[in-house]
Formats: C-alpha cells, sequence, structure tokens
C-alpha cells in the first residue's frame, strides 16, 4: 500500500456521479503504459471514493450503475485509464523526469544515426529535445510519444529507426554459454556450428542496440569474438 502523503487522486465522472481513488502515482504511469499490476496494492485505501478528501464512499447501486461491478480492482483501473489524475507540482515534476528518461533510453536503443549506422548517446537525444522544445506528457505511454520526438528532433540529429543485421562467430570454448545470451538480445537469422567448434550466425537488432549487444559479447568472451556489420 502506499501512503496518503504519497498517493494521487484519480477521479472518474459519468451519469451524473463522481468517484475518486487515492492511487500510487508510479502505478499509474505502469497501467498508462500497459504493465499488469496489482492495483489494490497500490492503492492507499482499498475503496472507491465519492469524495477522497472527506472520506466519502461511493455508494454500491452508483458502482454497479456506471461500472456494472463493485469489485475495486476492475473499477480502480478503468478510473486510471479514463479519468483524471490529480498530481502535485512535486509528483508531476518527478513523473516528467521519468517519462523523459524512458522516452531518452527507447530512443538509445532502438534507433540509429544513419551516416555511421552507431546509436546516438543519450545526451546528445537530450540535448536535441531540450534545442526542439519537445512536450512530454508524464501520464502517456512512452511508445505513443516516440513518435512525436523522434520527429521534433530529426531536424536537429539524422535519426532512423532501421534495424541493423550483425555477423558474428564465436570461438568454441564461449559458443556454448554465449549463444543463449545471443538469442536474448537479438533475433537469429542464420547460424551455424563450424567443424572445430565455433559458433557462426547473422543476427538482427535495433541498431540503438549495438553498443550493448557488443559489450554483452565481450565480457562473454574475454574479447575474443568477431562481429562485421552487413549490408
Amino acid at each position: 500500500m502506499v501512503s496518503l502523503e504519497d498517493a494521487v487522486i484519480a477521479r472518474y465522472d459519468k451519469k451524473g456521479n463522481h468517484f475518486e481513488i487515492l492511487v500510487d502515482p508510479k502505478a499509474v504511469e505502469q497501467v498508462m503504459e500497459g504493465k499488469e499490476i496489482n492495483i489494490v496494492e497500490n492503492l492507499a485505501i482499498d475503496l472507491i471514493f465519492k469524495d477522497a478528501k472527506k472520506g466519502e464512499k461511493a455508494s454500491e447501486e452508483a458502482l454497479k450503475e456506471v461500472f456494472g461491478t463493485t469489485d475495486v480492482a476492475e473499477i480502480a483501473l478503468k478510473i486510471i485509464k479514463e479519468g483524471e489524475i490529480q498530481l502535485t507540482v512535486k509528483q508531476r515534476r518527478e513523473m516528467l523526469e521519468r517519462k523523459q528518461k524512458a522516452i531518452v533510453d527507447w530512443i538509445a536503443r532502438s534507433a540509429m544515426d544513419p551516416r555511421t549506422k552507431l546509436p546516438h548517446p543519450r545526451d546528445r537525444i537530450e540535448r536535441a529535445m531540450k534545442e526542439a522544445g519537445v512536450h512530454i506528457d508524464a501520464v502517456k505511454p512512452v511508445e505513443e510519444q516516440v513518435k512525436k520526438v523522434i520527429e521534433a528532433i530529426r531536424p536537429i540529429i539524422p535519426i532512423s529507426m532501421e534495424n541493423v543485421k550483425i555477423e558474428v562467430r564465436i570461438p568454441a570454448q564461449y559458443a556454448g554459454r554465449a549463444y543463449g545470451e545471443v538469442i536474448k538480445m537479438a533475433k537469429m537469422l542464420k547460424e551455424e556450428w563450424l567443424s572445430n567448434g565455433d559458433f557462426m550466425c547473422v543476427v538482427e537488432l535495433p541498431a540503438g542496440m549495438q553498443t550493448e549487444f557488443y559489450d554483452k559479447l565481450n565480457a562473454l568472451t574475454k574479447g575474443d569474438v568477431a562481429t562485421r556489420i552487413l549490408k
């Protein structure tokens, strides 16, 4: 349960009725991102209110009329998704900071500079967003905002959402362990076990994940790995 001090009020109006819940703002973000969580565990009080500040509960009749149920979890999710979230200045600032970081991380992992075929550093993306005057919504899902952000920063930094194909050769002594990590991080397009036990493959992954992919392979093989970007 979230404390009353840290909770925000989510409101919903329909058919002349008013409903409120007291909910963790981080849980609001998770719900809006489509993540499955136990919403009741993220309420300050597991009740649906008519007026949360006055402690007035909504009647069962009103709940059934509007939501068709009295189930707190089902109603709370609907209030979050379709209602209005009342945030303090501090809560909104913290949510905006987390959402901006998530958007920057998404772009850094999924996009690249089409000239170099390499990902843009996060600080470069952040500077471009600031220069472009990008407005971030604290509540809307990351993927819903990314397209708008990329369009805004494209005149400032060249950016492409292409995937890259990489040929990888891993020595026999590391191949078994590395294989599992490769298929976790990238789409396997071609694989072959060579006569000497080496593993060779061609994988596809978002351009922005190249650095992370190379770092993982180097760590697993102590740097004894050969890679080549395919045209």
